[in-house]
């Protein structure tokens, strides 16, 4: 993946060292030059002095190649704006925000920005919906142990038992949304084309869950 983080803090750093670990291109904003020192020696991404909303300096770190755009500075209020502008001039696929007012985090959760709120977990649950980026979360427990998530069932898992996808102490299903109906699931309930799925899950189990949805997709 393509990633731009606006935000080189002690966030920002950290995930751009384990997104570059794993092989993923990153590029990094930050409005001070004196940030860059948080990164290691050797660090193969690229730095980028500026504002993360500045269109200038977005274009210059890449973002109209960009396949997600985080903003983790310490300003709610830059962050929102940088996610916006990446979403709406950008149209860059995947764009989360740190955002520490709650009422500021509905607001982007309305415009459909998923939001990180708590500093203890937020390299772990950005680093997560990256990678899982097809499954919506909805809410996470503590410190993010434990998450609930949504996404639509794939075709060729329809007419089997919902309750079959269940994987003791790592998966369950608590709820399908079916033709705008909510229903807490029985023993017997088959899955149906197009039903939106709600499973908790352990976040340890994120990959076991993603490659059992990505299978008729291949990816």
């Amino acid at each position: 993946m393509r990633v731009i983080i606006a935000g080189c803090g002690r966030v920002g750093s950290t995930l751009a060292v384990q997104l570059v670990a794993e092989g993923h291109d990153v590029g990094l904003i930050d409005r001070s030059g004196r940030a860059r020192r948080l990164l290691p020696a050797g660090f193969p991404g690229r730095f980028h002095e500026g504002n993360g909303y500045s269109r200038a300096v977005l274009e210059a770190a890449g973002i109209e190649h960009a396949d997600a755009f985080v903003a983790v500075t310490s300003g709610d209020n830059s962050n929102i704006v940088s996610v916006r502008t990446a979403k709406e001039t950008y149209q860059v696929p995947i764009v989360l925000a740190r955002i520490y007012d709650p009422r500021r985090a509905d607001i982007c959760r309305e415009l459909g920005i998923p939001t990180i709120a708590s500093v203890r977990w937020t390299v772990h649950q950005i680093h997560q919906m990256l990678l899982h980026r097809h499954l919506t979360p909805e809410l996470t427990f503590a410190n993010g142990e434990t998450l609930l998530l949504r996404s639509l069932l794939p075709d060729y898992l329809t007419g089997r038992r919902l309750t079959e996808f269940d994987v003791d102490g790592e998966i369950r299903v608590v709820e399908v949304t079916r033709a705008g109906r909510s229903l807490v699931p029985a023993h017997s309930t088959p899955a149906e084309p197009g039903d939106l799925v709600t499973f908790a899950v352990a976040a340890t189990a994120l990959g076991r869950l993603r490659g059992f949805l990505d299978k008729e997709l291949g990816t």
